[in-house]
């Protein structure tokens, strides 16, 4: 009994600190990459700039400042539109400091396509919020990213979007549970448009809200799929942190 007891307790914390699940799935005849993060065991967070005030923009360079304090990036995506300079072009919250206040007015863009939002992540749970709503009653966001369009809120697809769209680009974005504990993140593995990824999380995914990240760059670090996406700098990067084997 001891020795059981022994082995179960051997083996906790590994089960505690289980990798996100991600996959492949055929959606309505286009291919997806997905990740499904349970947030008590793999918490995400976000990362713009090193130590030195220079924007990290790989995932390879997290996983470099990461290996350098024992740790390793378990999964990773773009999280949202940026300046030239990589500045966030919307609400920005980075370990509780806020960089960039949220964004209300509309504009050019997928970013300004009313309504957006804002991915908020706290401690345990996340939540993706319309964008006025939050500037109305901030959450407390240890991080947080704001994007747009929305592709679901409230259960519903973002009224804008049509079957029929003609845009199509390689996509990728959030989607939360309804209790908050669980994330989904996915990216279309070839060109589709905002009607079709929009039902990808609502129908597919069940997360009653969920938001656009971006399109064009689009980028996924999934090791164990051998997925480690390269290409231009980004600026803001979402994922999960676990400790080196």
């Amino acid at each position: 009994m001891m020795a059981r007891l022994l082995a179960l307790l051997l083996l906790w914390p590994l089960a505690a600190q289980a990798a996100p699940v991600c996959d492949k799935i055929d959606f309505d005849g286009a291919p997806f990459t997905y990740c499904r993060i349970d947030m008590a065991k793999d918490p995400l967070r976000l990362w713009l700039r090193d130590e030195t005030g220079k924007p990290y923009g790989s995932f390879r360079n997290i996983e470099r400042a990461l290996n350098a304090e024992g740790k390793t990036l378990g999964v990773a995506m773009n999280a949202g539109m940026y300046h030239a300079d990589r500045a966030p072009v919307g609400l920005y919250i980075e370990d509780g400091d806020q960089h960039m206040r949220v964004v209300t007015a509309d504009g050019p863009g997928n970013f300004g396509l009313l309504p957006n939002g804002v991915f908020c992540i706290t401690g345990a749970s996340a939540a993706v919020i319309e964008s006025r709503s939050f500037a109305e009653s901030p959450a407390k966001c240890d991080h947080a990213t704001q994007s747009g369009p929305m592709l679901v809120i409230d259960g519903a697809l973002h009224p804008r979007f049509l079957a029929e769209g003609t845009s199509r680009y390689i996509r990728n974005g959030v989607g939360v549970s309804a209790d908050g504990r669980e994330v989904v993140i996915a990216i279309s593995d070839r060109a589709v448009n905002f009607h079709q990824f929009g039902r990808l999380f609502r129908d597919a995914f069940n997360t009653p809200n969920a938001l656009y990240l971006d399109g064009n760059v689009s980028r996924l670090y999934a090791p164990h799929l051998g997925r480690n996406d390269g290409g231009f700098p980004m600026g803001p990067i979402l994922g999960t942190v676990q400790p080196m084997n």
